[in-house]
């Protein structure tokens, strides 16, 4: 990590005039860091007077992705040599070597291995940004996945957007055969909900069933006198507990399919379409999942394959359904607003001052900020 600080270690090389840099790396995916790597690596090039090979880790760990993206540059900072991202390389590359008069710590061994006769020197193509985050998702899902030892995966598909996102995300992760939905419709899930959803387990080719929840609701409702959202909460808790019997039944992971718009504001509820072992667009705003959806059919379009998320699934208004006609705007603001002033505060560190003055309306800056705060509870 000492590359990414212009004191310490690197001034200290630069006086020491080494022949060769080599530079092991644990820099987690961030968008469009290859390009901010790429430019710092030629810059500590340059200022050290040679050559840099930059090796970084790759696969999930954790919430951590590491996307690989190792690189070599010459000592005027020109790139040689770079892998793909989001998968394992080997690269053989012939790096110029000047002599220098400096000399290594520790000798480990002065014998020459000859790899190849031929040194190739590959530049990988950088990713569209969709096909960039799509393929981060990927993989942090699968290794979780493989490393916590579960063959499987379970999630909720409501016909929505989230949910449909996330199962194709599973599917390209680790394969239809380890993929399986459950619909939980209940007394106000509308027909072309349950349609999307069912359309999208056949698209997908994964495993599929329905579970009505209505009953279970009516008896967990006769033994209390919930009213309001603390009703409409208790189908959500239902549905989060029956995927969770599902899981300790037959072994899966449960997938969490919120998004960051959502769980940034507190619009889901604890135990319930919160619950689940992973949650692979925690991360993703609202407007990108809906982004990520489109790059995906056409990207199956592209391959003459059919599209695997239903187009109404992406157009429709965005609904939990938990009471007749309900539509998120009735709780948030336009998705396209809210994720503008959820950049700007979460991501960039912004205070309210700083948002207003980017041109966002005072009140519902201040709204936005106040219920992020108050979901802190919720994210922990």
């Amino acid at each position: 990590e000492d590359i990414w600080r212009d004191e310490g270690p690197m001034r200290e090389l630069a006086a020491r005039k080494p022949g060769l840099v080599l530079v092991p790396n644990g820099s987690p995916y961030e968008r469009s860091k290859d390009d901010l790597r790429l430019e710092l690596v030629g810059k500590r090039a340059k200022q050290i007077g040679a050559p840099i090979l930059y090796t970084n880790m790759f696969g999930g760990q954790d919430d951590l992705v590491f996307d690989g993206d190792s690189m070599a540059v010459n000592e005027s900072g020109e790139l040689l040599a770079r892998s793909p991202q989001f998968q394992s390389d080997l690269m053989v590359v012939d790096i110029p070597v000047q002599a220098k008069t400096s000399s290594p710590d520790l000798v480990i061994s002065e014998d020459v291995m000859i790899l190849s006769d031929e040194a190739r020197a590959p530049i990988a193509k950088t990713l569209p940004e969709a096909e960039e985050i799509w393929s981060a998702l990927v993989l942090g899902l699968r290794d979780y996945v493989e490393k916590n030892g579960f063959k499987s995966v379970v999630l909720g598909l409501s016909g929505g957007i989230d949910s449909a996102v996330v199962a194709t995300i599973a599917v390209d992760a680790l394969g239809k055969d380890r993929v399986f939905g459950v619909s939980l419709p209940s007394k106000y899930s509308s027909e072309h909900s349950k349609a999307d959803a069912a359309d999208l387990a056949k698209n997908l080719g994964i495993g599929y069933r329905s579970i009505e929840i209505e009953p279970v609701v009516q008896g967990f409702l006769k033994a209390t006198t919930l009213q309001g959202i603390a009703e409409e909460n208790v189908q959500a808790r239902v549905r989060g507990s029956l995927l969770m019997g599902l899981s300790n039944q037959e072994g899966h992971l449960v997938l969490a399919t919120g998004n960051k718009s959502e769980l940034a504001v507190g619009y889901s509820t604890l135990y319930g379409d919160a619950v689940g072992g992973y949650a692979p667009i925690k991360d993703v705003f609202k407007v990108d999942v809906w982004r990520l959806a489109k790059w995906r059919n056409e990207k199956a379009r592209g391959e003459g394959s059919a599209a695997p998320i239903p187009e109404s699934s992406i157009k429709k208004e965005p609904s939990a359904e938990l009471r007749p006609g309900q539509k998120d705007s009735d709780s948030l603001p336009n998705y396209e607003l809210l994720d503008q002033i959820l950049e700007l505060y979460i991501d960039k560190g912004g205070d309210a001052s700083a948002i207003i003055n980017a041109g966002h309306e005072r009140s519902l800056v201040e709204r936005v900020i106040l219920l992020v705060d108050r979901a802190e509870y919720k994210r922990r």
